[in-house]
C-alpha cells in the first residue's frame, strides 16, 4: 500500500498537506495540492437540548474545496464552519496555484478546463472518492469563482460523483455579457493557434485586493505570492478557454445534485476606485451570474446576500455571518 506523506501546511496546525505529482509536460514538472483539516470531527450528544441535529447536519460528509483564479486556499474560517458540523474537510491548490507552482512554469495556465479532471480525480482518490470507489459518505464540491465554473464543468461531466455542489461567485459568464463573449471568443481562438501563452492587458486594478487585503482596507491575510495584488497575467490561450466553459454554461448543463449558489446582491465594476467595492462584488457581474447559474441543472438555490464581497466568504463579519446561516439552512434541506 503506498504511503501518503502529509506534512503541515503554510497555514499551521491542524492543516497539513500533501503533494499529487500529475507527471510532466513540455513545461516540467506538474503537481496540485491537497490540503487537508486534520482535526477529528467533534462527537455530537443526543442529550435533549444539545442542539445535536442542527450542529450534526454535515455528519459523514467530506468536502472539496476549488479556489479561484489567482487564488489558493486560505480560509480557514471556512474549514472551521464544516469542521463544527461533523464534515472532514479538504482543499485543493490547482496545478501551477499556490502550493503547487513551481519554476518557470505559467501561473494558472491550461487550454482546457478538462485539465483538472486529472487534478480533481487524484484528490478525490487520497479521500476515498475516487471513481469507482464506494464510500457511504456523502461527496460536496465547494467552489469559488473560476473554481465554480470548472467544478461546474466537471459534475455535469461526472454524474453520480457528488451529493452536492456549492457555488460561491461562480464566474458562469464573461463580464461583457453574451455579446462581448461573441465577439471576443473567435478573436482569441485564432490569436491562440499562433501564440497561446501570449499576454493580454491587463484590467485588474487591484481594486478587489484593496477591499480584501488586511494591508489595504480588507481584513484577511495572505501569501501575495500566490495571490498578487493585480492578479495574474491573463494569458491569450487562458480566456479563450474559460469564454469557452461559458459558452457550455449557457447551453445548460445538467448537473444531477442539488447547486446552491451564493452572490452578492449589486456590482461596482468600474475603471476607478468606489467606496462600494468594500460591500459588493467588484469582479463580476452578479445579475448575470444569477441568471446562468439557473442553466446548471433542474435543482439549483440562487442566494443573494446583501452586500458580501466577489468571495462571500471574504465579507465584512455581518455578511459573512449571514452567507454562514444561508448556507446553514440549505445543508439542512438537502
Amino acid at each position: 500500500m503506498t504511503e501518503h506523506i502529509w506534512e503541515t501546511d503554510v497555514l499551521g496546525v491542524p492543516f497539513q498537506a500533501h503533494t499529487l505529482p500529475l507527471g510532466t509536460d513540455a513545461h516540467g514538472e506538474v503537481c496540485a495540492t491537497l490540503v487537508r483539516d486534520s482535526r477529528r470531527p467533534p462527537r455530537f450528544e443526543s442529550r435533549p437540548g444539545s442542539g445535536w441535529p442542527h450542529r450534526a447536519i454535515a455528519r459523514n460528509t467530506d468536502v472539496l474545496y476549488l479556489h479561484g483564479w489567482s487564488d489558493y486556499f486560505f480560509q480557514t474560517e471556512l474549514a472551521d464552519f464544516w469542521h463544527e458540523r461533523g464534515a472532514r474537510f479538504h482543499a485543493l491548490d490547482l496545478r501551477d496555484y499556490g502550493r503547487s507552482m513551481r519554476p518557470d512554469r505559467a501561473p494558472g495556465y491550461v487550454d482546457n478546463l478538462t485539465t483538472y479532471d486529472e487534478d480533481i480525480e487524484a484528490a478525490l482518490t487520497l479521500m476515498g472518492h475516487g471513481e469507482g470507489t464506494e464510500n457511504p459518505r456523502r461527496l460536496v464540491i465547494v467552489a469559488h469563482s473560476t473554481g465554480g465554473l470548472t467544478a461546474s464543468l466537471w459534475a455535469h461531466r461526472h454524474p453520480g460523483r457528488l451529493d452536492a455542489l456549492i457555488l460561491n461567485s461562480p464566474w458562469l459568464e464573461f463580464q461583457a455579457g453574451e455579446l462581448g463573449r461573441g465577439t471576443l471568443e473567435p478573436l482569441l481562438s485564432l490569436g491562440a493557434r499562433y501564440d497561446p501563452r501570449a499576454t493580454l492587458p491587463g484590467v485588474d486594478f487591484g481594486y478587489y485586493s484593496r477591499a480584501t487585503s488586511a494591508a489595504f482596507e480588507g481584513e484577511w491575510a495572505f501569501d501575495d505570492r500566490w495571490r498578487p495584488e493585480r492578479g495574474f497575467p491573463v494569458t491569450v490561450g487562458w480566456l479563450r478557454t474559460i469564454l469557452a466553459g461559458h459558452t457550455q454554461v449557457a447551453r445548460g448543463l445538467s448537473i444531477d445534485v442539488p447547486v446552491l449558489t451564493l452572490l452578492s446582491d449589486s456590482s461596482t465594476v468600474t475603471a476607478g476606485w468606489n467606496e462600494r467595492m468594500k460591500h459588493s462584488d467588484s469582479v463580476l457581474v452578479v445579475s448575470d451570474i444569477a441568471q446562468r447559474a439557473l442553466k446548471l441543472g433542474p435543482t439549483v438555490t440562487v442566494s443573494r446576500v446583501a452586500g458580501a464581497l466577489h468571495d462571500v466568504f471574504l465579507s465584512e463579519r455581518s455578511v459573512r455571518d449571514h452567507a454562514y446561516a444561508q448556507m446553514d439552512a440549505w445543508l439542512r434541506g438537502f
